[in-house]
């Protein structure tokens, strides 16, 4: 996968999570995980490489926290476009 895409979860017809998969190679898979911040976790592969980020409050979590975890992982930022799911309900 060569892009990044985010996956969101409702719950009565509200977001409960949301997972945005970074750009990653076919067979990569999660080793560790490391807390970034409220409500957000980095999931990295056994080297290191960022897979994805777990939006664990997706209602109380924003476009400008997830762009300063993205900015750290040197990821491209998010737009509002983006996250129109999470806002969605």
């Amino acid at each position: 996968m060569k892009l990044s895409y985010l996956e969101v979860t409702f719950r009565r017809g509200r977001p409960l999570a949301a997972y945005l998969y970074l750009p990653r190679e076919f067979g990569d898979k999660s080793d560790h995980v490391v807390q970034a911040g409220s409500g957000l976790l980095v999931d990295y592969t056994a080297d290191g490489k960022p897979i994805g980020i777990e939006i664990t409050a997706p209602t109380q979590v924003g476009i400008m926290a997830l762009n300063r975890v993205l900015a750290d992982l040197h990821a491209p930022a998010l737009t509002h476009y983006d996250i129109a799911p999470l806002r969605a309900a």
